[in-house]
């Protein structure tokens, strides 16, 4: 079984996540970052995991776009959404509902919320005064959810 998963990241959790989500994976898994990637052959794979993560209360809009513009495609594959994200609960259910087209979440084999983290290294000034003020956070801080990433395996599997 060909497996995609496709995602965008700004500080790099997502990327974590999708590499853990990887090596949980039988068969062939691609990994690829939307940021930079040329076009995409969905058509080329049989489940296709599509993966984000919040800043501004949004998901990227290089995920909104490809789910837009490969909603047909995704809509006839074994599909699962991912979302990384600080917040927990009813909030973070909440930027995961928003962050996917209600049509794809529906369909999705499995839908997954990973946690989060920030990472200073890889912010800017503008960012990391945002995240000290808004987060009340002022050193790198992973909160990824490993058992999440082992769930959102087995039910793609």
């Amino acid at each position: 079984m060909k497996t995609l998963i496709v995602y965008a990241t700004t500080h790099g959790c997502t990327q974590t996540c999708s590499e853990k989500l990887k090596g949980l994976l039988g068969g062939e898994v691609d990994v690829v970052n939307l940021k930079g990637s040329g076009k995409i052959r969905v058509d080329d794979y049989d489940r296709i995991m599509v993966g984000g993560s919040i800043h501004a209360g949004k998901i990227q809009g290089r995920v909104s776009r490809f789910c837009a513009n490969n909603l047909a495609s995704l809509l006839k594959k074994k599909t699962g959404l991912f979302l990384c994200c600080m917040e927990k609960g009813e909030k973070a259910q909440k930027q995961f509902e928003d962050a996917f087209p209600a049509e794809l979440r529906r369909h999705a084999s499995a839908s997954g919320l990973f946690g989060g983290g920030f990472d200073f290294s890889r912010m800017n000034w503008i960012q990391k005064a945002i995240i000290k003020k808004v987060a009340h956070v002022t050193e790198n801080v992973s909160d990824i959810d490993e058992k999440a990433i082992a769930r959102f395996a087995r039910e793609m599997a």
